[in-house]
C-alpha cells in the first residue's frame, strides 16, 4: 500500500502526557543506550551466523588477529569477505531508511510517512527493470548503478512537479510522488509481464536482500553519498524543528520553508537511493523506524532522528539474521522478514498509550480539526466519529458551493418521481459512454468485422458466427469488467463520501492487499486458480482483523490507519511470498492477475458478483440518502432519524464488500476506486452522492482500460490494473496538484 492516500495531522501534544524535562532526558538516554547495545548485540550475531561452520570464536579471533586466523584462506572469505561487508551494509542501510523515514514525516507532518513517497523505490524498479529488459544488465554493479539513477530522477522530477505552485509544499510533495510513484510502477509491470526473463530476475530483486553483498566495493562506491545524506539531515535537523511550528513562525525565525523542504527531499533521496540501490526497495523500515522514535522521544525531533536511524540500523541487522536462519539452507526475503516483525510492533504501540506522546491524539478534538484546517486538509469523519463540518460529500472537495436545484419530474398516473437535473443528464452521458466502450471492446482485435456488424453482434443479430464470436468470447470478459468496474466505482464512491476525503480508498484499511493474499492461499490450497469468493472473504477477514485489533472505528481514527498500514504490509508479505515459492511459469501468471487482469475472466465469475451488487447496490443508495444528512453534526443527523454510527458501519461493510468482489473478479486494480466518484461528482454536482456515476464511471474505465490494453501493443495484452495504474498517476496530478486545486492543496 502507496501513503498518499493518508491524512496528515498537527504535531500537537498533550502537556499532561509530557514528562517533565530531566526526567524526559534521562529517559532517553536510558532509551538510546539500550537501543544502541541492541543494535551491538545483533551486530555481534549478524557476524557470528551464517553458512559455514564458522562460529564466534572463530570470528573473535579473525577480528583480533589471533592464533593466525587471518592466514586462513575459509576465515577471510567468510569474515572477511561476506559477513563483515554484510553487516556494515545492514547497519549503513538500516540508518539511511530509518532517518529518511524520520526526515519524510517530520517535513510531511503525517507521522505515518514511509520512504515510497517521494518515488524514490519505484524509479529505483524502473531504472534496474529497463537495466535488465533492455540493456541485458544482470550482475549486482548493473543494479546498483541503474537503480540509483533510477530512484534520482523520480526524486528530481517530484521536487519539480511540486515546487512548480505552493513551493513544495507538505502536501503537494505527497501527491507529487504518490502519483509519479504509481506512473513508474505501471510503466514496470508494462516491461516486467511481456518478459519471463525479465520478471524471474526482478522478482529476486525486488525482496529486497542483503545476500548479493559480497566484500566492500558495492559499499565503498556509495559510501560517500550516504555520507553525504547523514551529513544534510544532522545540519537540516534544526530547521525543520522551527518549520514544525507552522510556516509563518519559520519565516519570522528567519527560515525558508521551501528552501527547507526541498533540502529534506535531496537528503531523503541521497539516503534512500543509495539503500534501494544497494539491497533492493525494502519498504515499511522508514515508517517503523520513524514511528518508534516518534514514540521514545515525543516531540524532541532531533532526537527523533538520531534514534531513528538507530532503530532502522537495528531492526535490518534483526532481519537479515532471521532471513539466514528461518529457512535454512535458503535464505528469506528481508522485506517480508522485515513486515513480520514491524506491524505487529506497530499494532502493540498503536495499542498503547504512548500516543498522546506523540502528537497522535485521537482526531476528534476541536483543536484538532482546526489543525487539520491549517494544513489544508480535513480529518477523515468516517475513523473520527465528527461530522459537523461539510466537507467534499461528493469526493469532489466543492460542497456548499451554490448549485442550480433545478430537477425533473415523471408522472405517470398518481406516481411522480422527481430527479435531479444535472445529476440525470449526467447519468444518461455516461451509460451512452459505457455502451460505446462495450461495442469498441467487443470490436477491439477483429480486423474482419466492421462496428457495425460488431454492434449487431453484440445485440444478438447479424450473421451467426460474429454473434458466436463477441457473445461467447468478448461479451463474457466484458461483462465481468463491467461487474467490476461498478464495484469499484461503488465502493470508491462510499468510502470517499464516508470520510469525505477524495483520497480515502478501501485499501487503507488493507481491503486490496487482504482480499489478494486470500485469493493467492486459495490457489495453493485448492491448486486452482479463479475462486472469486476469496476476495470478498480476504477483504472481510482484513477489516475485522483491523478494527478488532484497533478497539473498533469511533474515535480511534490513528488507530485504525495505522493498523490498516500494518495489515497490509502482513498481506503484501504473504502474497510475495506465495510469488517467490511458485515456479516461474505459475508466478508470472500469478504476477499478472495481482497487477489486474480480465484474462480468462468471463461470465462464470461476473454472474455471482452480478448477484451480489444486485443486493448491495439498493443498500447503496439507501444508504447515500443518509450520508448526506451525516453533513451536519452527529446531533442534528440524530434529531432527523438517522443513526451516525450505524450509517457508517453499513456503508463500510458494503464499500469493503463491493471492493472485495472486485478484486475476486480482476485483481487489485488501482486507481478505479479513486478517479470514479472524482469524475462522477464533477459531472452530477456536489449537492448529491453519486452512486450511479460512480457505478458507470467505475465499468467505463475498466471496459476502455481493457481494451487499450489489448491493442495497444501488437500481439501481446497489457493487463487491465497496468493500464490504469499508468494512466491513472497523471490523473491525480491533473485533479489535485491543477489550478482548481491550488487553494485546497
Amino acid at each position: 500500500m502507496t501513503l498518499s492516500h493518508v491524512d496528515t495531522a498537527a504535531e500537537t501534544v498533550d502537556d499532561q502526557a509530557v514528562p517533565r524535562p530531566s526526567q524526559g532526558r534521562r529517559a532517553l538516554l536510558t532509551a538510546s543506550a539500550s537501543l544502541l547495545a541492541a543494535v551491538l548485540v545483533l551486530a555481534t550475531l549478524s557476524l557470528s551466523i551464517g553458512a559455514g561452520e564458522v562460529g564466534p570464536g572463530d570470528v573473535l579471533d579473525y577480528l583480533l588477529g589471533r592464533n593466525g586466523a587471518r592466514d586462513d584462506s575459509r576465515l577471510s572469505l567468510v569474515v572477511g569477505d561476506l559477513r563483515i561487508p554484510r553487516t556494515l551494509t545492514a547497519l549503513l542501510v538500516g540508518a539511511a531508511l530509518g532517518t529518511s523515514g524520520s526526515l519524510l514525516q517530520a517535513v510531511t507532518r503525517n507521522p505515518l510517512a514511509e520512504t515510497g513517497l517521494l518515488g524514490v523505490n519505484a524509479g529505483a524498479s524502473l531504472g534496474v527493470v529497463t537495466g535488465i529488459a533492455f540493456l541485458g544488465v544482470s550482475s549486482g554493479p548493473g543494479h546498483l548503478l541503474w537503480a540509483f539513477g533510477g530512484a534520482v530522477v523520480a526524486s528530481a522530477l517530484v521536487l519539480l512537479i511540486a515546487g512548480r505552485r505552493g513551493g513544495g509544499s507538505p502536501m503537494r510533495l505527497v501527491l507529487a510522488g504518490s502519483a509519479l510513484g504509481a506512473t513508474f510502477g505501471g510503466i514496470t509491470s508494462v516491461i516486467v509481464v511481456n518478459s519471463a526473463e525479465t520478471y524471474d530476475r526482478f522478482r529476486s530483486w525486488v525482496l529486497g536482500s542483503l545476500a548479493g553483498v559480497e566484500g566492500y566495493d558495492k559499499l565503498t562506491g556509495l559510501l560517500p553519498v550516504l555520507a553525504a545524506g547523514f551529513v544534510v539531515a544532522l545540519l537540516v535537523a534544526r530547521p525543520l524543528s522551527a518549520l514544525a511550528l507552522g510556516d509563518d513562525l519559520a519565516r519570522g525565525l528567519g527560515h525558508r520553508p521551501a528552501t527547507i523542504r526541498t533540502v529534506v527531499a535531496v537528503a531523503v533521496t541521497l539516503l534512500t537511493a543509495s539503500s534501494v540501490a544497494l539491497v533492493g526497495p525494502i519498504s515499511f523500515l522508514g515508517l517503523l523506524a520513524g514511528f518508534l522514535a516518534r514514540a521514545v522521544t515525543g516531540p524532541r525531533l532531533t532526537a527523533q532522528i538520531a534514534l531513528a536511524g538507530l532503530i532502522g540500523a537495528g531492526v535490518l541487522t534483526a532481519a537479515d539474521v532471521l532471513a539466514r536462519v528461518v529457512s535454512r539452507p535458503f535464505e528469506a526475503p528481508v522485506s517480508v522478514i522485515i513486515a513480520l516483525i514491524g506491524a505487529p510492533v506497530l499494532i502493540g504501540i498503536v495499542r498503547s498509550q504512548r500516543l498522546g506522546a506523540m502528537g497522535m491524539t485521537d482526531p476528534a478534538t476541536e483543536e484538532r480539526a482546526g489543525a487539520g484546517r491549517r494544513f489544508g486538509v480535513r480529518l477523515p469523519a468516517a475513523w473520527t466519529g465528527r461530522a459537523g463540518e461539510t466537507g467534499q460529500a461528493d469526493g469532489t472537495g466543492r460542497a456548499g458551493r451554490p448549485e442550480r436545484r433545478e430537477s425533473l419530474v415523471l408522472r405517470h398516473r398518481t406516481l411522480s418521481v422527481l430527479l435531479p437535473r444535472r445529476a440525470t443528464l449526467a447519468a444518461l452521458a455516461l451509460a451512452a459512454l459505457l455502451v460505446t466502450a462495450v461495442v469498441l471492446s467487443a470490436y477491439a482485435g477483429q480486423s474482419e468485422m466492421s462496428l457495425s456488424r460488431t454492434f449487431h453482434a453484440v445485440l444478438g443479430s447479424g450473421d451467426r458466427f460474429d454473434v458466436l464470436l463477441v457473445q461467447k468470447f468478448r461479451l463474457g470478459r466484458i461483462v465481468a469488467g463491467l461487474t467490476a468496474g461498478a464495484a469499484l466505482g461503488l465502493a470508491g464512491c462510499l468510502t470517499q463520501t464516508l470520510a469525505r476525503n477524495r483520497l480515502a480508498t478501501p485499501e487503507l484499511l488493507g481491503v486490496n492487499d487482504g482480499a489478494t493474499a486470500a485469493v493467492l492461499i486459495s490457489t495453493t490450497l485448492t491448486g486452482t486458480f479463479g475462486a472469486w469468493w476469496a476476495g470478498p472473504v480476504g477483504a472481510l477477514a482484513a477489516v475485522l482483523v483491523v478494527t478488532t485489533v484497533s478497539g473498533g472505528l469511533g474515535q480511534r481514527g490513528y488507530r485504525v490507519l495505522v493498523v490498516g498500514l500494518a495489515m497490509s504490509a502482513l498481506a503484501s508479505a504473504v502474497t510475495q511470498v506465495v510469488l517467490s515459492r511458485r515456479s516461474l511459469n505459475a508466478a508470472s501468471s500469478l504476477y499478472v492477475w495481482t497487477s489486474g487482469s480480465l484474462n480468462g475472466r468471463g461470465y462464470s465469475v461476473a454472474v455471482p458478483v452480478l448477484l451480489g451488487l444486485a443486493v448491495l447496490v439498493p443498500l447503496a443508495l439507501v444508504v447515500a440518502r443518509q450520508l448526506n444528512v451525516l453533513r451536519f453534526d452527529d446531533s442534528t443527523a440524530s434529531s432527523l432519524g438517522v443513526a451516525p454510527g450505524r450509517v457508517r458501519l453499513v456503508c463500510l461493510l458494503l464499500a469493503v464488500g463491493l471492493a472485495g468482489l472486485a478484486v475476486g473478479i480482476c485483481g487489485p486494480v488501482g486507481f478505479v476506486a479513486l478517479a470514479s466518484p472524482v469524475i462522477a461528482g464533477r459531472l452530477a454536482g456536489p449537492l448529491r452522492v453519486p452512486v450511479v456515476g460512480s457505478m458507470l464511471t467505475g465499468a467505463v474505465l475498466i471496459v476502455l482500460a481493457d481494451t487499450v490494453g489489448r491493442i495497444v501493443f501488437d500481439g501481446v495484452e497489457v493487463p487491465v490494473g497496468i493500464v490504469t495504474t499508468v494512466l491513472g498517476g497523471p490523473f491525480l496530478l491533473w485533479v489535485l496538484l491543477g489550478r482548481s486545486a491550488a487553494a485546497r492543496v
